[in-house]
């Protein structure tokens, strides 16, 4: 059995679009290769707080990180710390705020946008500081990460989804044609990580809303999607919170942890 784990997170996608758009990944759970689960993202519904909340399963109002504009490392244990500590190779493809979180605070791009270096949590690392930075190319990236290093977790986060969110709202064809496009992008990718065997979560931080942002408690701004795809998983109704995912993660790839799991999700 693959002990590998992907975690993609498609930043910004509300739960509603992303069951009226993502058409390959929907074919996925109809033909029961994968399961979709309704998440409601922890509050402040917004993108630092959650990223640190999925690698570390601590709630913002826990963790301290409770905007966007706090610029320091995490002060939890992390999938990627625990991962390195116990011997397995970790990789990311990634804006740099997860640089930020889990590997040095500030982000230096002349420095830190490429990264490989086994003392990191983030061992090799892509990341990239522009919110247009192309969906196309942060999949490649992640790619030849998956490739040449072949990490045992492996984080891919795109961005345009949510840039375009903040262009137009949620209720655009900008908006939810950028959520098709990472739907055929994933099409490209999808298969090849299926037939390796990992074991992979397609979720996101946060929603959208009307007003083109995020961070309040409306369910258009809460309610996100999480696939799954792998044999490890029950493919069974359950309930999933969102600081569930780190320990569902940390689960898979065996390692040792204390992190909060939906154990439904398992088999």
């Amino acid at each position: 059995m693959n002990n590998k784990v992907i975690l993609v997170v498609l930043d910004g996608l509300n739960l509603s679009v992303a069951q009226q758009c993502l058409g390959y990944l929907n074919s996925l759970t109809t033909s029961q290769q994968a399961m979709l689960y309704p998440i409601t993202c922890e509050l402040p519904s917004l993108s630092r707080p959650l990223y640190e909340c999925l690698l570390t399963g601590i709630r913002p109002v826990e963790s301290g990180i409770v905007h966007n504009h706090i610029h320091r490392r995490s002060h939890h244990e992390s999938v990627f710390s625990l991962a390195t500590q116990q011997g397995k190779t970790t990789a990311a493809a990634a804006y740099h705020w997860f640089s930020e979180l889990y590997n040095r605070s500030p982000y230096n791009p002349v420095e830190d946008r490429v990264t490989d270096d086994p003392a990191l949590n983030i061992q090799h690392g892509r990341f990239y500081h522009w919110d247009h930075y192309p969906d196309e190319a942060l999949f490649l990236d992640a790619e030849y990460l998956r490739r040449h290093y072949d990490p045992d977790f492996l984080l891919i986060h795109p961005m345009n989804i949510d840039d375009a969110g903040h262009q137009a709202g949620l209720d655009s064809a900008h908006y939810r044609n950028m959520a098709r496009k990472a739907d055929m992008i994933l099409s490209d990718f999808l298969p090849h990580w299926i037939e390796a065997g990992y074991h992979i979560l397609i979720t996101s931080d946060h929603g959208m809303n009307n007003d083109c942002s995020h961070g309040g408690t409306l369910t258009e701004e809460r309610a996100v999607p999480l696939f799954v795809i792998g044999e490890r998983f029950s493919h069974q109704p359950t309930h999933i919170a969102q600081t569930d995912i780190c320990g569902v993660v940390c689960e898979l790839l065996g390692l040792v942890h204390n992190k909060p799991i939906a154990r439904g999700l398992l088999q």
